[in-house]
């Protein structure tokens, strides 16, 4: 049911966006939500983020997939778990850029030959989610010739780029397939895998139903509706300039679709789960060097007026207590 809802969210969107341009209010969804998404999004980031980062850390908990460094004959994992700040660089840049914690996903099941929990590798969450960033990035960048005037050589080369199989007319680009293929199977794995559709949301299946209806009126107004470019970049120059104003030539109601649904995701980041974009630069879980074996973890939380207490003060004080309740002891007196 929460899938049926999310869709009709979104289709509920694209309805009053749709009759929004046929009753002309196109300066209502042409000019005044983009800059209401605009003004929610960049401040609902900032806040969120400033948010994140005044809180303290109280603990050494970063998640590790290797050897921790120890003794020096023990071969360590300087990247999977790192003790040096270069070892951390290392890592997140393996993490935002390869998703390299994904890429050990594995999948679990119950084992044909008898009643026992079986692992196995799957590689197929992590190539799709690569697959559709990738593909969202790369489709981002191109849309950067509707705000940009003259378009930047290299948003004339990604574009360039991604449409080099010259497949069709228009040309196809080859991020529209993979960005609604990746899109695809991460909301049919949300629906048809029984583990993971049992703990989702509407918030989780709400952005992959908008992101397809975003890509859906994306490719329907570049190779069947053939909405007119000029008086799309007219506007969109118009906004970015501090300038608004609705071309001389009418647009779509696709368009408006499309665009409403763009600000809705806007409006929409800022308090979903999608800040996990800059989320990750902040998590103690991976920013954090696993040093806890040289180095005493200080908890900012603590009250200075506590004095530490050692194990081996804890034991004077609670010796005869430890000894009678049968606790070994370092020291028996």
């Amino acid at each position: 049911m929460a899938a049926l809802y999310a869709f009709l969210v979104v289709l509920a969107c694209g309805i009053i966006a749709w009759l929004g341009a046929g009753a002309g209010l196109g300066t209502i969804f042409g000019i005044i939500l983009p800059y209401v998404a605009a003004a929610v999004f960049i401040v609902g980031v900032v806040a969120r983020v400033l948010g994140w980062a005044r809180r303290p850390v109280p603990f050494c908990i970063p998640t590790t997939g290797g050897q921790q460094k120890s003794l020096p004959w023990i071969k360590a994992s300087p990247w999977d778990n790192p003790t040096t700040a270069s070892g951390v660089v290392m890592r997140m840049a393996l993490e935002v850029l390869t998703f390299r914690s994904l890429f050990r996903n594995t999948s679990l099941r119950l084992d044909r030959t008898g009643p026992k929990v079986a692992y196995s590798s799957e590689k197929f969450l992590w190539l799709f989610s690569l697959m559709f960033h990738y593909s969202f990035l790369i489709i981002l960048i191109r849309h950067l010739r509707f705000f940009l005037n003259p378009t930047p050589w290299c948003v004339r080369t990604v574009a360039f780029l991604d449409s080099l199989l010259q497949v069709g007319l228009p040309v196809m680009y080859l991020t529209d397939v993979l960005f609604v293929a990746g899109l695809l199977f991460l909301l049919g794995r949300r629906i048809l895998d029984a583990k993971v559709n049992y703990v989702s949301l509407l918030q989780d299946y709400f952005p992959l139903f908008l992101l397809l209806g975003i890509a859906a009126t994306g490719i329907w107004m570049r190779y069947v509706a053939k909405v007119d470019v000029i008086a799309v970049k007219e506007l969109t120059m118009g906004l970015v300039t501090l300038h608004p104003a609705l071309p001389s030539q009418p647009l779509a109601p696709s368009f408006f679709i499309h665009l409403t649904m763009v600000c809705v995701l806007g409006i929409y980041f800022p308090f979903s789960k999608l800040m996990h974009m800059a989320g990750v630069f902040l998590s103690p879980t991976r920013v954090v060097p696993n040093m806890s074996r040289r180095a005493m973890w200080v908890n900012p939380w603590n009250d200075p007026s506590i004095k530490p207490h050692s194990y081996a003060a804890y034991e004077d004080e609670f010796r005869e207590k430890m000894v009678e309740a049968g606790l070994p002891v370092e020291k028996k007196a």
